[in-house]
Order: C-alpha cells, then sequence, then structure tokens
C-alpha cells in the first residue's frame, strides 16, 4: 500500500502536526488513537493491518492522526479553561485545515472511527458536523465532557459533550436530519476496564433512541475488554457490514 508521512503547520495550534495516510482509496477514513495516542499507534497496534484488505483492494484511504490529550483531556492539573480552549484549537485545527487539507475533492465527506478516548473524540467530530462525516464507528468510547472535566463546565465543554448537546438539540435543527441520514455504528465490551465507558454508551443509545435517530449499538460480550485485540475484531466486523466497503 502507497504510505505517506506529513509533518506540517498548524495555525490553530501553532505547532507543527504529525499523519500518515495509508492508500488511495476512494472512502477516507479518519482514525483517532486512545488516550494520549500518537499518529502511529494505528499502526503499531495492527489496526492498519487489520484494515489492510479495504486499504489494498482501494477502498479506503486511512488518515491517522495525532491528539493533544496530554494537554488537555489527561491534564487534570491544568487551568480548566485553558485545558478546554486548546481543545477546541485541535478540534478546528482538524476541521479547518487537517480535512481541508485531505479532500480530495468538494464536499468529500469521511468516516470517523476511534477507540477508547479517540471514540469519544470521533463521536464528538461527527456529532458536530456530520455535514463533513459521514460514517461513525466508535470503539468502547465515552460521549461526555465530564470525564475530562469533573468538577468544571462552561459553553466549550458543554459544545464537546456529545450526550448533552444531543439532549438539548431541537428537533428542527438542521443537524437532526442529517444524522438520521448517516451511519451511526457504536460498540462496547462487558469486559474488563469498560466501566467507565458502558454507562456513557447506554446514555448515548437511550438519548438517540429518544431523538428518533437510528444507530446500531452493539454490546458485546463480558470476555471482550477495553484493549486492542477487542478493537481490532470489532472493527474489522463492522467494516464488512458497511455495504460500499464490502
Amino acid at each position: 500500500m502507497k504510505i505517506q508521512y506529513h509533518k506540517e503547520w498548524s495555525n490553530s495550534l501553532g505547532r507543527d502536526m504529525e499523519w500518515k495516510e495509508y492508500g488511495e482509496g476512494e472512502h477516507s477514513v479518519l482514525a483517532i488513537p486512545s488516550q494520549d495516542g500518537r499518529f502511529f499507534d494505528w499502526e503499531n497496534y495492527d489496526m492498519v493491518a487489520t484494515l489492510s484488505p479495504w486499504i489494498e483492494s482501494g477502498k479506503i484511504r486511512l488518515i491517522c492522526i495525532d491528539t493533544i490529550d496530554k494537554e488537555t483531556w489527561s491534564n487534570y492539573g491544568g487551568d480548566n479553561r485553558w485545558r478546554i480552549e486548546q481543545h477546541e484549537r485541535w478540534f478546528h485545527y482538524v476541521i479547518d485545515e487537517l480535512l481541508p487539507r485531505c479532500r480530495r475533492w468538494e464536499n468529500e465527506t469521511f468516516l470517523a472511527t476511534g477507540c477508547s478516548l479517540g471514540a469519544f473524540h470521533a463521536g464528538n467530530f461527527f456529532f458536530r458536523r456530520p455535514d463533513i462525516f459521514d460514517t461513525l464507528i466508535a470503539l468502547s468510547g465515552l460521549y461526555n465532557s465530564h470525564y475530562g472535566f469533573p468538577y468544571y463546565s462552561d459553553n466549550l465543554t458543554y459544545a464537546n459533550s456529545p450526550e448533552d448537546f444531543l439532549r438539548q438539540m431541537p428537533d428542527h435543527h438542521p443537524w437532526m436530519q442529517m444524522y438520521r441520514s448517516r451511519r451511526i455504528i457504536v460498540c462496547i465490551g462487558q469486559g474488563r476496564w469498560e466501566d467507565n465507558t458502558l454507562p456513557s454508551t447506554r446514555n448515548l443509545d437511550s438519548i438517540l433512541k429518544e431523538k428518533g435517530v437510528p444507530a446500531w449499538f452493539d454490546y458485546w460480550g463480558f470476555d471482550i475488554d477495553h484493549d486492542w485485540p477487542s478493537w481490532r475484531n470489532e472493527l474489522a466486523y463492522f467494516m464488512n457490514t458497511i455495504k460500499p466497503l464490502r
């Protein structure tokens, strides 16, 4: 497969940011690593190898990006307002800089996927910007900002908390009909280390049902842990269910 490494300046963050692309396939997949992860984690933990049949057959192009979680969601000792503002700068780096840089034709849309905190980021991107993302595959995530900001709340923590803003979103909001035309897949195991993520996943499941938004929530067994082997199996399974990619 064709592999491209990039390191380019971000005006939003005031620094160079790195990412890698795998393949040149028709559907672009934005992949976000687990908490505090780097752009090379998906390769190192064999997620790229898991997706190689789709990459090699020209069905997808995989874009693996960096997070700055250590400055934001994991930086519990930092100033809360600065932390969420820094996260928002990273959000806009991805939305306003990286994805336009990667877009190959006008109005190209993306599949967002991630595992653990990467699933939160993928869901946050998808629910905030369904005009840019046509599909969500979120694995072992949580979908509110309370995890990173347990004793703090402001306009930006709300804007980055899908459980909260979806619950309050009116049915006439233009995003609602867009959600209903998109593919939403949320999966979680019930094994070790899923104690925090299971309640959040069930809550998001309930909210989308109440809103009349079709979504596939799949709860795997008690032997399915919050770990890379589970995510590899889940990702391959769901990629096989998406009709244009089979």
